[in-house]
């Protein structure tokens, strides 16, 4: 709120000084009087496109026919509200203000109730997304641990192996639901995000240790920079992401031998790099990869578990709150998703996703 009010005022001052001064350029050294009143006007309009609410639009126009009547218009350098000529700026100025706050207020309105609309729709996608995706593991895990209780002639290799089924599905399970809960929270708006200085290799060495306990045989090659860089961001939060890309090349690259995380450091940003040689993705299907569409079957090497648009929107999501963009592209055999952050902290200490 107080950021607001200070970047208001600063449009405001800005606007108006300049306005004053062009004008005062006009008046002394053009000899030219009649276009102040329409440069000032001009000043109301864009305070009120640009600021928030009527209130700046209506103070800048009252301080603009101040201006006007003191420093432009006959006596100059005092007040005199009897020429009409003074009384029509006024009244013309408050009148843009008003119209154009009223436009503006309305526009941003209706931007807010289409973003609601999205948020719903991205909802409801989800919902039909996951339906089906959630009832097969779950009815796997229901069929097998009814066959360990009913069924006492089973071998014990037979039991084993329904309880490795049990767990991957519900670990499966586990983590569909904690990137179900982070759409949930990031689309109501209620994560906040705190961005402190981490130390890249420490952030890659919790990931590929939280890899390896899912997937202890899937090697990971690393790149990472020589020396040490450090990078404001929220480490739980990029954990998430990059753990969600690497499961997503394990899970839906089909077969593959190779994959990747490099870490390059850029001028004034850190690229991270997840790349895979397996099958890649249809190129039509590249621009809604991130939108929580992309799960169906199409496109998917793995025919039982399609979660990959709900691991992704939430990548695309963290990403967006931290002010980057987060691409993905084939290469010659394989994919490879990209990210970037900014080493340099922001003014702010914290963003709201």
């Amino acid at each position: 709120m107080k950021n607001s009010v200070l970047k208001n005022c600063f449009i405001l001052i800005s606007i108006l000084v300049s306005a004053f001064f062009i004008s005062v350029l006009f008046q002394n050294v053009f000899s030219i009087d009649e276009h102040v009143s329409t440069l000032f006007a001009f000043a109301v309009f864009l305070i009120s496109l640009t600021t928030n609410g009527y209130v700046y639009g209506i103070i800048s126009a009252f301080i603009g026919t101040l201006a006007i009547n003191y420093a432009f218009t006959f006596p100059y350098f005092a007040f005199n509200f009897t020429i009409p000529v003074n009384l029509i700026s006024a009244i013309v100025m408050i009148t843009i203000a008003l119209l154009t706050s009223a436009l503006t207020t309305k526009i941003k309105m209706q931007e807010a109730i289409k973003a609601e609309n999205e948020r719903v729709k991205m909802r409801a996608t989800l919902l039909r997304a996951v339906s089906h995706d959630i009832r097969t593991p779950l009815t796997t895990i229901y069929g097998s641990a009814e066959s360990l209780l009913s069924n006492s002639e089973l071998t014990e290799e037979q039991r084993k192996k329904m309880l490795v089924g049990i767990k991957e599905d519900s670990d499966w399970l586990v983590r569909m639901v904690e990137n179900l809960l982070s759409v949930t929270r990031i689309d109501s708006g209620k994560v906040k995000i705190s961005k402190t200085p981490i130390a890249i290799d420490e952030l890659i060495d919790s990931v590929i240790v939280k890899f390896k306990k899912r997937y202890p045989s899937q090697n990971v090659i690393l790149s990472l920079p020589e020396e040490t860089v450090f990078v404001p961001m929220d480490p739980t939060l990029i954990s998430q992401v990059l753990i969600n890309l690497l499961e997503n090349s394990v899970l839906h690259a089909g077969d593959f031998d190779r994959l990747e995380l490099r870490v390059i450091k850029d001028a004034d940003s850190v690229i991270f790099e997840i790349e895979d040689n397996g099958c890649g993705i249809p190129q039509d299907m590249t621009e809604r990869l991130f939108d929580g569409y992309f799960g169906s079957n199409e496109g998917l090497a793995d025919s039982k578990k399609k979660n990959a648009g709900i691991g992704l929107s939430v990548c695309a999501a963290i990403i967006k709150a931290h002010g980057g963009k987060i691409t993905a592209r084939n290469t010659e055999k394989g994919i490879v998703f990209r990210f970037i952050l900014s080493v340099e902290e922001e003014n702010q200490n914290e963003q709201q996703i």
